[in-house]
């Protein structure tokens, strides 16, 4: 029993050491609009609420466990989300597949037939449709503002956070994806 104790204890205390030399390795990655993503110095548990799927189906961020994942808070509505969408679905196109993943879930009111015009209008085609509808799993995530984007480690940990828009295909954000996919987060 006691043994066990020090070694959750051992592990608990590598897990931060490493987390704290995780956020310095991707410090040096903080450039360009990145400036403004904030690195978590401990890992924080995402939202296990379902979402709806375009179809009506029920999913979670769950669904995603065993990749990173980039979740993209956004609306319909929302002017800075218009601009920043085409960023995202190139970043999916360029580095997207079985060890990272663009998600997008629109929070609020926004039926499916305005997520389609949505996409269609601002020509993306890969990203999901997925729906917050009743903003639950934003407010459990804090996320207050649109948009939003957190980084989530392969458990579904959100390990990073940035407020505001960003152009996700730019060199210095795929720099600091490529980073965290080779090792240096979750």
């Amino acid at each position: 029993m006691i043994r066990g104790m020090r070694l959750a204890v051992l592990y608990l205390a590598a897990s931060l050491g490493a987390n704290a030399a995780m956020a310095q390795d991707l410090s040096d990655y903080l450039t360009g609009e990145m400036r403004g993503l904030v690195l978590h110095e401990a890992p924080v548990a995402a939202s296990t609420l379902p979402y709806l799927h375009e179809d009506d189906t029920e999913g979670a961020l769950a669904d995603y466990a065993g990749r990173h994942v980039l979740l993209n808070f956004w609306a319909t509505w929302c002017a800075p989300c218009r601009e920043e969408m085409p960023s995202l679905q190139n970043l999916q196109t360029q580095l997207g597949g079985e060890d990272f993943a663009v998600v997008t879930l629109a929070t609020g009111r926004n039926p499916p037939q305005a997520i389609a015009r949505f996409f269609e209008e601002i020509g993306v085609q890969d990203l999901p449709r997925h729906r917050d509808i009743n903003q639950q799993i934003a407010r459990e995530m804090g996320v207050f503002g649109l948009p939003i984007t957190v980084i989530l480690d392969p458990e579904g940990r959100e390990i990073a956070r940035l407020r505001g828009d960003a152009h996700w295909d730019s060199p210095e954000a795929i720099a600091l994806i490529e980073a965290i996919l080779a090792g240096g987060a979750g």
